[in-house]
């Protein structure tokens, strides 16, 4: 499928990563699909820039796993593939329940508010199933736990562990049967957290992760 490729210039980025973004979001929305061959000469002339800024943007995707890198080949999108998936959880399921743990130390009222404030927003991009926008203020919703950990490098690497993530997370999205039970999870998570119950959020957050797992490997296994 040839989708078209449209660059959003932002005056306040260099080309380079306007096209980085303009790439990441069409791997991220199935523009460019798993497999799909990656041909500096054909993107340049699809996005209308020189081949420098894609040959720039293939390489940090590669860095994101979102493109594959292949011997006499050259680069193409990556597939899905259930090794990455839990390669990926396994990390993230640890770091999460070190990020819950601390976070109920030293979250603030304010925080706790902007929590609450987050998973309203949250409700309500389910509501208008928009997968995107979900995934947005999903994100937004773990953004207020993982700074409320005070802990930069944790967030940091975090952060980092969520380029990789995305990918899985808006698979996971997709499935329009599991976002009333993604509503539910974070409504324990923060139920847990305002009772700063360290414990019981650390099981809320691991059954969180853990239902993403059970329902993207299934979906892997389908679409094979």
């Amino acid at each position: 499928m040839n989708h078209e490729l449209k660059v959003n210039m932002n005056e306040y980025l260099p080309l380079r990563d306007v096209v980085f973004n303009t790439l990441r979001q069409a791997i991220l929305k199935g523009e460019l699909e798993p497999g799909e061959r990656l041909m500096e000469i054909h993107l340049a002339d699809r996005l209308g820039v020189s081949r420098t800024p894609i040959r720039e943007a293939i390489r940090k995707l590669e860095l994101e796993g979102l493109v594959l890198m292949i011997p006499r080949k050259g680069a193409e999108v990556a597939r899905i593939s259930e090794k990455s998936l839990r390669d990926v959880l396994e990390v993230r399921r640890s770091l999460d329940q070190l990020a819950i743990e601390l976070a109920i130390e030293r979250m603030t009222d304010d925080d706790i508010a902007a929590l609450e404030a987050a998973q309203e927003q949250f409700r309500e991009a389910v509501a208008g199933a928009d997968a995107m926008a979900i995934a947005q203020c999903d994100e937004n919703y773990h953004d207020i736990i993982y700074n409320a950990t005070g802990n930069s490098r944790l967030v940091q690497i975090l952060n980092n562990l969520r380029e990789q993530m995305y990918r899985y997370r808006l698979e996971y999205i997709k499935d329009a049967d599991k976002r009333q039970i993604l509503v539910l999870e974070h409504d324990q998570i923060l139920k847990a957290v305002k009772g700063r119950h360290v414990a019981e959020a650390r099981i809320a957050i691991r059954e969180h992760i853990d239902n993403q797992e059970i329902t993207v490997s299934r979906n892997i296994k389908e679409q094979k």
